[in-house]
């Protein structure tokens, strides 16, 4: 029998029930689960913004729940990359994505490896985008501006 690897990817800051959904669906359809932890310098680069826990807080967290069989850091921008490092099967995202000119690519090029996109429901109540956005709130009443850098 084949063993089914899946990859999981997230920046996974402000780790909550979301991320959780996540890994936990994903490890329904697989039989080995990675997890891949967005390093700092690619939040960066994609996102224009640092996250709030650093990548090694980050890795500690997510390789520590229960769904989750290895934990990596994700530093190729390329998904192929990501693939060539882990050699998974099947590629787990929110559905978010789905039918998107990001997502469309992103199915376009795993195909090209034998690679599944699966697609799972978007926790639409909680984000770290909404989190942070809380967050940022909370400070900026407390502290003034000092909290424009958290945002």
């Amino acid at each position: 029998m084949t063993t089914r690897i899946g990859y999981a990817a997230g920046a996974f800051d402000l780790f909550h029930v979301g991320h959780l959904n996540l890994l936990a669906q994903a490890r329904q359809h697989c039989d080995y689960l990675i997890a891949g932890v967005v390093s700092d310098e690619l939040l960066r680069a994609t996102k224009g913004r640092a996250p709030i826990v650093p990548l090694a807080e980050r890795l500690e967290i997510v390789r520590n729940i229960r769904y989750v069989d290895k934990a990596v850091s994700e530093v190729h921008p390329n998904r192929l990359d990501t693939w060539r490092d882990n050699h998974f099967d099947v590629f787990f995202k929110g559905d978010d994505w789905r039918g998107t000119e990001k997502g469309v690519s992103l199915e376009r090029q795993l195909s090209s490896v034998g690679v599944e996109v699966v697609y799972f429901p978007y926790t639409m109540h909680t984000s770290s985008t909404v989190l942070r956005r809380a967050l940022g709130q909370i400070l900026e009443s407390e502290h003034g501006s000092a909290a424009a850098n958290f945002a």
